[in-house]
Formats: structure tokens, sequence, C-alpha cells
């Protein structure tokens, strides 16, 4: 998403995104290095975040400015979140698959459940503001989406600069450029000899970790979790079928 947006905000010119890396042009907002990329820059600025909606700054809510929220299969966010602790030197949870899964589950890691904080930032799906995306959608009809977010946006691009953040926003793309996919920050920071930082891009590489139990377990919590929730996500019949089967 911090991919498209640049190249959205560019007018499709990939030139921002291949020569600035991504956390200047659209720094996370929990980072203490925000304020210095942002301060002096015009509107309409770029900011990323993981922030529930409890410790987001309370501005936003009063505010015209729009938030895109993207949504990922939690077991899939569980595989990468696993990955991503392996190489990363700043988080200490280092477990194997089963252990970590049982912390991610209970919501023992950073930012909490991703029940809770999937429906704390639903609730303002209905604000004009607030776009909800995911992660299905962004794999199985980009330039679709890039359309919509466009759309959103309030920003007309013409086709061949939507086929240009379609090119430069593909898994492929982003991978084989380094202000991208983090080859620039220092393997004792980010250790990629252990597991690359863009990895696989896809849906569904949670089968390939989770044992049957773990999956009708889950399955079990997620619908506990969310029975709610009205909206139904790309992944929730394959839940349901998965469940049955098991």
């Amino acid at each position: 998403m911090q991919e498209i947006l640049t190249l959205i905000h560019s007018d499709g010119d990939p030139t921002l995104s291949r020569s600035i890396p991504s956390w200047e042009r659209v720094p996370w907002l929990e980072q203490n290095t925000a304020a210095k990329y942002l301060e002096d820059r015009p509107c309409p600025r770029l900011i990323s975040s993981h922030l529930p909606p409890s410790i987001f700054p309370e501005s936003f809510f009063t505010s015209q400015a729009k938030a895109i929220y993207t949504i990922r299969d939690p077991r899939d966010v569980c595989v990468s979140l696993y990955y991503y602790a392996k190489m990363s030197s700043f988080l200490d949870y280092k477990e194997d698959f089963g252990e970590f899964l049982e912390m991610f589950s209970a919501g023992k890691i950073l930012f909490g459940t991703w029940f809770d904080h999937v429906k704390s930032w639903l609730a303002y799906k209905e604000r004009t503001n607030f776009l909800l995306l995911t992660y299905d959608e962004l794999l199985k009809d980009l330039q679709g989406s890039v359309r919509r977010i466009c759309q959103f946006l309030g920003k007309d691009l013409d086709a061949s600069a939507v086929d240009s953040v379609v090119k430069n926003a593909s898994f492929e793309s982003m991978k084989g450029n380094k202000m991208v996919n983090y080859s620039l920050v220092p393997n004792d920071v980010m250790n990629q000899s252990i597991s690359p930082f863009l990895r696989k891009g896809i849906s569904g590489d949670w089968r390939n970790h989770f044992t049957s139990e773990q999956t009708a377990a889950f399955q079990c919590l997620y619908q506990e979790k969310m029975k709610d929730v009205e909206i139904k996500f790309p992944w929730d019949e394959l839940q349901r079928k998965i469940y049955w089967e098991s």
C-alpha cells in the first residue's frame, strides 16, 4: 500500500519509489523518526501505521484525512509476522511456530490481537474518508484496486499511469527494488539471510505451517471472535470449508 500510494501520488512516475526508501516516503507514525520526515512536507502527506484506534492520534477522527485500512487473513498475518520476528533483532519472540501461534492467538504480540485491531477499525467503515481493502483483493485484481483507490482519493490517472502503478507495485517489482525490500537496513537490525523482508507475496501460505489441529483450533477462535462482524471476507468461506472437512 505504501508503494501504491507513492505511485498514485506521483501520477505513476516511479522515480520517487526507486530513489527514496519507503520508510521516508511513507513513514510509520509510531516510529520516532516520523516527525523529521513529515514536519516540513506539504499536504497531502502519506503516512503508515499499525496502531489501533485507541492509541491513534485523536486529531485524525475529526479531520478530513483519508485512511485506507488493509486487512489480511489472520493466519497469513501470523505466518508473516513469525518470519519477520525471526529476522528482526528488535522483536524478542523467536519460539517455534506452534508456540508463536499460541502467542498470536492470545494477542501476546506487538499491537495486540488481530481480532481486536480489525474490529476496532471496522467501527469506522461507514465514514466517507475510510476505505477498507483486503490483501486478497490486491492480489486478485491489482489494477481494479488501484482504480478504486484513485477514486477514493479523488485522483484521476490515465490508463498509462494506472498501468505504471500496477507494474511498479507488483510483488516482483518491489522485491527487486532496494528502496522497498529493506536491503538497505543493516543485517544486525534485519537479517535477511534468515528470511527476506519480502518473502512470498501470496495468500494461503499458512497451509504450509498450520497442522490440522491448529487449523481447527484457530477456526473455532475465529468464529467466536468474529461472530458479531457482518462483513464477510474472502477467507471466511474457506475457513468454514476447512473447518467442516477437518
